[in-house]
């Protein structure tokens, strides 16, 4: 028997993936940047059904993200496996650099974070070789001088496991597979046979994306190049091809002895990329002691047959979904949050980078309270911000607010999020004691343009508002629901420029909640008491 994995695996804002196989249990992690909590770790049986089994890192000491820009904060997490250990490195580039945190279970909790002095650069990976030896592999400058922009190396150092410190002396083993290549980067070592492989990515994570390969015999160098580079890309299929800037990819070997390789992609919609770098499955074969990718094709399949008997973690009772009791923990099409019956979030729910301290509380039988504060979605401040990751192209999202608590004056709502400078927000405020304004507002390059705006009757007994956004592509249409009536607020707003190519950044986008204050001293609040997220 096997299964059938459809492309992505994991949709939406999930770049910069990293997997490692622990017996028949697999666990891959991706970037954040600068969303709270950071690096998810979703699990899987079978390499196409993916469940959350929590974040590694959940607490602002290990995390400190204060300012940073939407695509600053975590970069390319890497995760391995040795003697019961699980080890995760990765890049902080707005605080600290390079890290690692362990821990001895997958679901947290997980360490503090150890910096690595003399770690410079980016996209950090482990390999314990086969002596018990640990290796850091990673990429930095031209260390003889930066030609031109992307012109890095790839460099190897043995690292001692008892105190996570380099030792020994740096090595610069490799520069990309082509000449004047730019960026080689996200590198990882595999050992198979009497061969060290280095597999990277390089061109850039945009649309000369591409994955390449060279091995040794030694660890250390001197590295061969494939004749075959890269064994993985999608420049060359053209501008209109529906899945692009493939690359960053990492190899995983089932127990049954078959190869797969995880890597980013993109689907735009019409040139525009909305929902960020997602996560996509290869398998992989091995010919002449070189990776050869979805052999026959070589280019990401629609669909990925794999070896691998299908798993569904709703049916596995030792699923983490199932031993949590918490459904969302799955990624699925639909998911209905009503949090007057929650008492946890659950682990797929992001904030901007560190909440302040009871920021978000979750009352049951009241709902999900949001304490606003000064800050506004506008700024690279910690604010009051709640959501989730955008995983369709067509989709809708609905959440019922309660503004009893919301001050005069102050500003909640729903948004659709690429960064502070590139968004949409359905803004309530309450204007006088029996008015509520529902502005539309298109943000583009930090400058706001009013869509619509609309003046509502509020009722002192009736303070809840139902607000739907839905996503069609490129197009958002805004509902507003008070009582039994349903006004249409704007219709088919243009949202290209919530696109990378517009934008720029590496994230995707996220669709919440969010309250902000004029006065900070005000106790200001709205709760939450439902939020529906669906696929279409």
């Amino acid at each position: 028997m096997g299964t059938i994995a459809n492309n992505p695996i994991l949709s939406g804002f999930y770049p910069d993936p990293s997997v490692c196989a622990v017996g028949e249990d697999f666990y891959l992690v991706n970037s954040t940047f600068s969303y709270f909590p950071g690096i998810p770790v979703m699990h899987s049986k079978d390499l196409a059904h993916w469940e959350q089994a929590g974040n590694v890192l959940t607490r602002n000491s290990q995390l400190p993200l204060d300012k940073a820009g939407h695509s600053q904060g975590i970069f390319a997490p890497t995760i391995r496996y040795h003697e019961g250990v699980y080890y995760v490195i990765c890049t902080n580039v707005s605080h600290g650099g390079n890290f690692i945190v362990t821990a001895t279970n997958p679901e947290g909790p997980w360490s503090e974070p150890v910096y690595i002095k003399g770690a410079e650069g980016i996209d950090p990976s482990l390999f314990f070789d086969e002596d018990g030896r640990c290796y850091y592999i990673g990429t930095h400058p031209n260390p003889s001088g930066v030609k031109y922009n992307g012109d890095w190396f790839i460099w190897i150092q043995e690292l001692d496991l008892k105190t996570l410190q380099l030792i020994g002396e740096p090595k610069d083993v490799w520069n990309g597979a082509m000449k004047n290549i730019i960026w080689p980067e996200g590198p990882h070592i595999y050992k198979r046979n009497d061969y060290y492989y280095i597999m990277h990515a390089e061109g850039g994570t945009g649309p000369h994306h591409a994955v390449t390969v060279c091995r040794s015999k030694s660890i250390w160098g001197p590295y061969e190049n494939n004749f075959c580079n890269p064994i993985l890309t999608h420049r060359h299929l053209g501008k209109d091809y529906p899945i692009k800037y493939v690359g960053h990819a990492d190899l995983v070997q089932t127990v049954r002895g078959d190869w797969y390789m995880v890597m980013l992609a993109v689907r735009p919609e019409n040139g525009y990329t909305t929902m960020g770098r997602e996560t996509f499955l290869a398998e992989v074969i091995w010919e002449d002691d070189w990776p050869v990718v979805n052999p026959g094709k070589g280019i990401l399949a629609e669909k990925q047959e794999i070896n691998l008997d299908e798993w569904n973690p709703l049916e596995d009772p030792d699923s983490y979904t199932c031993k949590n009791g918490r459904k969302e923990l799955l990624i699925d099409t639909r998911n209905c949050y009503d949090f007057t019956q929650m008492d946890k979030l659950g682990d797929e729910w992001l904030t901007l980078r560190n909440a302040e301290e009871g920021q978000f509380v979750l009352e049951k039988g009241k709902g999900l309270v949001l304490y606003g504060n000064e800050h506004t979605l506008k700024e690279q401040e910690n604010e009051s911000y709640i959501g989730i990751r955008q995983r369709h192209h067509k989709c809708r999202m609905e959440a019922v607010l309660d503004l009893s608590d919301v001050q005069q004056n102050d500003v909640t709502g729903v948004t659709v999020l690429q960064s502070n400078e590139y968004h949409v927000r359905v803004e309530l405020t309450k204007k006088g004691q029996d008015s509520l304004q529902v502005s539309v507002i298109l943000c583009k390059q930090g400058k706001d343009e009013v869509i619509s705006e609309h003046s509502f009757a509020l009722k002192e007994a009736q303070q809840q508002v139902t607000l739907d956004l839905e996503i069609a592509n490129l197009h958002l249409t805004c509902k507003a629901q008070l009582g039994d009536t349903t006004t249409v607020l704007a219709e088919g707003i243009d949202i290209c420029a919530l696109s990378t190519e517009v934008a720029g950044g590496f994230v995707g986008e996220t669709l919440g909640v969010y309250l902000s204050v004029n006065q900070k001293e005000k106790a200001s609040a709205v709760c939450v008491k439902k939020f529906i997220y669906e696929g279409m």
